[in-house]
């Protein structure tokens, strides 16, 4: 596939790589070569099969807009911009393309979101919640999109709140803790990425997945077809 790599920071850079390891046509633009999404017309992305996006959230939107204008569908490993989901997804069906979005992209990660959705049911035993999720000092959205997600699921599955608490630090990869705590015990599940790699690898496969599709999507849901 033809493959074209929104941003060059350390997880575009190993997407980048990734994708040409899987024998992918790959091309990458910086921040500074895609300003306001201005390279992202509907003539430069000839020939393109799939987009995808590890930029920034000031910047993401913007050009999943152009990217669904232009036709061409769309993988967004960046977080930041959720309260925008239901007017992308307007825009995507309507234009009858494809995109397909996720907190973390890493297998791990996603089987971790289903262990958390069979412990959420704790807080309905009298065990309270808590979050901690530790990144790098350069990550720009606080709490994660993982942390998040995680704690939506967990709001749905034990019918309760649990609060995130956020650290930025050296460059961690990404650590995310959920506890549990009553009176008699403590319920301790984590998942704590080494590398990058896991991310990487998920997002070329993603984009593989949605080549050729329509709809939208998000990665929790569709990662066991990949």
């Amino acid at each position: 596939m033809n493959l074209l790599i929104l941003g060059r920071g350390k997880t575009g850079s190993l997407v980048a790589q990734t994708a040409s390891q899987r024998r992918h046509h790959v091309r990458v633009l910086s921040a500074a070569e895609n300003e306001d999404a201005a390279a992202l017309t509907a003539d430069a992305l000839t020939g393109t099969d799939v987009v995808i996006d590890f930029t920034t959230p000031a910047a993401v939107v913007a050009n999943a807009e152009a990217c669904i204008a232009a036709k061409k569908n769309l993988v967004i490993g960046t977080t930041g911009w959720y309260e925008e989901v239901t007017r992308l997804r307007e825009m995507v069906l309507a234009a009858k393309t494809g995109l397909l979005y996720g907190p973390n992209f890493s297998i791990g990660v996603n089987l971790f979101f289903e262990i958390a959705a069979t412990a959420g049911a704790a807080l309905q035993y009298g065990y309270s919640g808590q979050i901690f999720e530790r990144h790098h000092e350069q990550k720009k959205d606080a709490p994660s999109g993982t942390a998040i997600i995680l704690q939506n699921i967990v709001r749905e599955c034990g019918g309760a709140e649990v609060e995130i608490v956020s650290f930025r630090e050296g460059d961690a990869v990404g650590m995310h803790e959920l506890v549990f705590n009553s009176p008699s015990d403590r319920i301790y599940l984590c998942h704590d990425a080494k590398s990058r790699q896991g991310y990487a690898e998920g997002a070329v496969r993603a984009a593989e997945w949605l080549a050729g599709k329509t709809g939208f999507f998000e990665f929790r849901n569709v990662w066991r077809e990949l």
